[in-house]
This record gives structure tokens, sequence and C-alpha cells, in this order.
């Protein structure tokens, strides 16, 4: 039962991420091409500062139930000599990378829109967020790596 819970967990805040991360790059972002730079910086910080705490949880939530679910199993393979799938170590390695991605993202180019928004600096403002949309598209394309792995193997 636990180890359904945390898997039901585990996916439904990768689901947040990769899902937010899609709406923000094709649909949220845009549609803000209307709005004069101001607005529309201030905007897309505000947007990103309630999507990342969200993102920051479900990455705790991502990382603490797949340990545990790596580790439920290892504990359990070990006896049987059965090997962890493949598919879960490239999962885990790649899930450790989209991470480290995010926390660049939140922890550094974040920042930097914040200064940005702060001091109203809108072309700073606009340098911070064309950095942001980089890496993630980057991170969404990892995401997406993951997941197509995972329905391959």
């Amino acid at each position: 039962m636990l180890y359904a819970i945390l898997k039901t967990l585990h996916l439904l805040s990768i689901i947040l991420w990769v899902g937010g991360m899609a709406f923000v790059l094709f649909f949220l972002r845009p549609a803000l091409g209307s709005l004069q730079p101001p607005q529309r910086v201030t905007l897309m910080h505000d947007v990103l500062r309630r999507f990342f705490g969200a993102v920051s949880a479900a990455v705790v939530i991502v990382l603490a139930s797949g340990l545990w679910m790596m580790a439920d199993f290892a504990s359990g393979a070990s006896a049987s000599g059965v090997r962890m799938p493949m598919s879960w170590m490239v999962m885990a390695t790649l899930g450790l990378l989209m991470m480290a991605v995010y926390g660049h993202v939140r922890f550094v180019l974040y920042k930097r829109l914040q200064r940005a928004v702060a001091s109203s600096e809108w072309s700073a403002g606009g340098a911070a967020l064309g950095s942001i949309r980089v890496w993630v598209l980057a991170n969404l394309f990892i995401g997406l790596v993951i997941i197509g792995v995972l329905m391959l193997l």
C-alpha cells in the first residue's frame, strides 16, 4: 500500500513539473506577447514564483519517493539476485540532472529576474526570462526523454 501511495505521489509530482513547464513555454509565454515589458516581466515573475514553489515541493517528493522505491526494490532484489532495471537507472540519473537544472533556474536565473523586477530594469528582466526559457526548454526535453525511456523499456 505504501509503495502505491509513493508511486502515485511520484507520478503526480512529475506531471505537475513537466506539464507546468510545457504550459509556461507553449501557452502562457506566447500569450503574454501582447503585453508591454513591465507588465509581461512582472506577470512572469509572479507566475514563476508560484510555479517554482510548487516545483520545489515536487522535486522533494520525486527525490524522496524515488529513493524510497529504489531502496525498497533493492532490498527485496538483493536476496534473489535480481538487478535493478536499466530504465530505473536512466530515470534516476536524468532525474538528478533535471533537479540540478531546476536548481540553476530557481536559485541563479530567477534571482536575476527578481533583481530586475525590484529595480524596474525591464530589459534585464527580459534577458533573465530568455535564459530561464532556454533552461526550462532543456529540462522539458530531459523530462520527455525520461518518459520516452520508460515507455520503451
